[in-house]
């Protein structure tokens, strides 16, 4: 997978000034409130995020039997499945499926898994028309950028922005209104539909009880990607496998509502192996890729396996104070937001994505909110251990500032040095403040007012004005 990370200071830093960019992020705050008003609607919400989790928990925990399992029903109903250990596995499957078939052109589905392995510039480098349907992957691929955001790929564009490539790609001058735009682009997406030989999507969950790959969608593109051509592949990493279809009305009833704030996609789309004798629609062949490329790294380390229960929903993102400020593009990654700082260290390297487990307040914001739970404050601290153990010597933070951490840690675990070490400071801090803050903190730390106060140590601590107001703790 494709990783600029290491650049991430500089692109996190310009992106925090580009203030277009923050006014387009601030829709985010949106999907978050349309989520919490459905799920405090839903009777059994968090009972839903908690099976959601233990089905998850123990898919994972048995992998290789569900894979085998969705494998053998996939092939019993006439489909066909290919194993790729990773990204050039993938490309070669789907390059030699083109080329046996003759394909020129294909129509894409929107896909996290083939912009991680860059399907689209390997089907175009011999020759192959790879056309992105979704409204939002549309738009990006026209303007040669990569998606800013899970759900909504094109959410750092305006609307002027859009209507000025539109002229430019399309030749549609003039379009003011979304519909305008959203009725160009179904008409140049129509043709290539009706013309296109293969259809590539993704997977949101494969059923290993029935061999059936599910789709949702809001506008109807996967239906026409998967229906028209007569080939239909579908990219699946390998723990999007669930065990049995009465689990997929537990996942469906939280996917939307963590995703976009509905109460249910407007299309879920059920394929079970290629078209049968007798039905109307449907591809002639159907085959499945099921795609390792890093995942069996995550799995076998327990701390971080529970990253594999992402549905991909996007909602860490939503949260996320960083992302809201330098949208997904600084990340450097397919995978951006809280969620991406952890899985892109284990795709592609921590040494490559070093600071993305640092990208983060530690708030638990993303904690919060992950339908199914999975504790993303908690990895990317170990993250962080791992590269800080990493560092050599002359690399790691200045020794004042080692020696202060180290004397925090140790007061931390002894209550009588704890008050101590916050009495001390509001006795002497007076000659250091200036209006009421710190203007500039000595030594190593002065890098954090660089940019803003820090607030001064209070005269009385909580736990004293609280046992003067509620009594002693019993």
């Amino acid at each position: 997978m494709h990783v600029n990370s290491e650049t991430f200071v500089r692109d996190s830093t310009t992106a925090v000034q580009n203030t277009t960019l923050q006014s387009r992020l601030r829709v985010l705050n949106g999907f978050t409130v349309k989520r919490n008003q459905l799920f405090a609607e839903l009777p059994d919400g968090e009972e839903l995020r908690d099976q959601a989790r233990e089905i998850k928990r123990h898919t994972i925990n048995n992998l290789d039997q569900y894979l085998t399992q969705l494998e053998a029903n996939v092939v019993g109903h006439g489909g066909t499945v290919h194993w790729a250990r990773n990204g050039e596995e993938a490309r070669r499957i789907v390059l030699d499926l083109a080329r046996r078939n003759n394909v020129r052109r294909v129509v894409k589905s929107k896909s996290m898994v083939t912009e991680e392995i860059e399907l689209n510039e390997a089907l175009e480098e011999v020759g192959i028309e790879a056309v992105e349907t979704d409204l939002g992957e549309y738009i990006v691929q026209l303007a040669h950028e990569k998606p800013s955001h899970i759900l909504a790929p094109a959410i750092h564009k305006s609307r002027s922005d859009i209507s000025e490539l539109f002229a430019e790609k399309l030749g549609a001058s003039d379009l003011r209104e979304p519909e305008e735009m959203t009725l160009v682009a179904r008409k140049k997406l129509r043709e290539k539909f009706l013309t296109a030989d293969m259809g590539i999507t993704g997977a949101n969950f494969g059923i290993a009880e029935t061999g059936t790959i599910v789709l949702v969608e809001n506008e109807g593109n996967i239906r026409l990607s998967t229906s028209l051509p007569r080939i239909h592949v579908a990219l699946m990493g390998i723990e999007k496998v669930i065990p049995k279809l009465e689990h997929l009305s537990v996942f469906l009833r939280i996917l939307a509502r963590s995703a976009s704030g509905q109460k249910m996609s407007s299309y879920v789309s059920l394929i079970t192996g290629a078209r049968k004798q007798g039905e109307a629609d449907g591809a002639e062949e159907f085959h499945l890729i099921i795609l390792d490329n890093g995942r069996t790294r995550i799995l076998a380390d327990e701390e971080s396996r529970e990253s594999l229960y992402c549905l991909r929903c996007g909602a860490c993102l939503n949260v996320c104070p960083v992302y809201q400020k330098i949208g997904g593009h600084a990340y450097g990654s397919v995978y951006s937001g809280p969620i991406g700082s952890i899985i892109t260290p284990a795709f592609a390297g921590l040494a490559k994505s070093k600071d993305l487990p640092f990208a983060s307040t530690l708030c638990g914001a993303c904690r919060e909110i992950c339908p199914v739970r999975i504790d993303i404050p908690r990895v990317l601290l170990r993250l962080r251990n791992e590269w800080s153990e990493q560092l050599t010597p002359d690399a790691k933070p200045p020794l004042l500032e080692r020696l202060a951490i180290r004397l925090w840690a140790i007061a931390m675990r002894h209550r009588v040095l704890y008050n101590l070490a916050f009495r001390l400071p509001a006795l002497f801090q007076g000659p250091m403040l200036e209006d009421g803050k710190f203007k500039h903190l000595p030594f190593a730390f002065g890098g954090w007012t660089q940019n803003r106060d820090f607030p001064p140590f209070a005269r009385r601590s909580f736990r004293s004005m609280w046992e003067e107001n509620e009594g002693p703790r019993k």
